[in-house]
């Protein structure tokens, strides 16, 4: 499990300060990408090598509303990791509050080839990886 810390910009919020829903989504993609680079690779390294690991399915469940100026953790982690599929699932805190959970989701993705075609997920990122159920 990897732990990434953001703070809310303005820009993210609505306009009663709360954090519009989709930027959630912008959150584990930070978290996914933090997850990468603490486990020595990278999406640049992946797709470097002809790799590429759309979304395929996606959900968040929200709990308690995010603000302007909040101080995020977002704990990402590899639940599931499959032939030619992988699904993190997160957990989001505001800094300080770690008993209470903002909200939880997860993404599953697709390793296909530049070519969109399906692909074995390479063995220098399966290396990378801890399943943690």
């Amino acid at each position: 499990m990897v732990e990434a810390r953001l703070r809310v910009i303005y820009g993210d919020t609505d306009q009663m300060g709360v954090v519009y829903h989709a930027n959630y989504f912008r959150y584990f993609e930070f978290a996914r990408s933090e997850y990468f680079r603490a486990r020595g690779g990278s999406y640049r390294e992946l797709e470097k090598e002809g790799f590429l690991l759309p979304i395929v399915d996606l959900s968040c469940q929200y709990k308690v509303p995010a603000r302007y100026d909040d101080v995020l953790l977002v704990r990402a982690k590899v639940r599931e990791l499959r032939r030619a599929s992988l699904t993190f699932s997160y957990e989001m805190f505001r800094e300080g509050d770690l008993a209470t959970v903002l909200s939880t989701g997860h993404t599953t993705h697709a390793c296909v080839g530049r070519d969109g075609k399906p692909r074995r997920m390479p063995e220098f990122l399966t290396r990378l990886i801890e399943v943690v159920p």
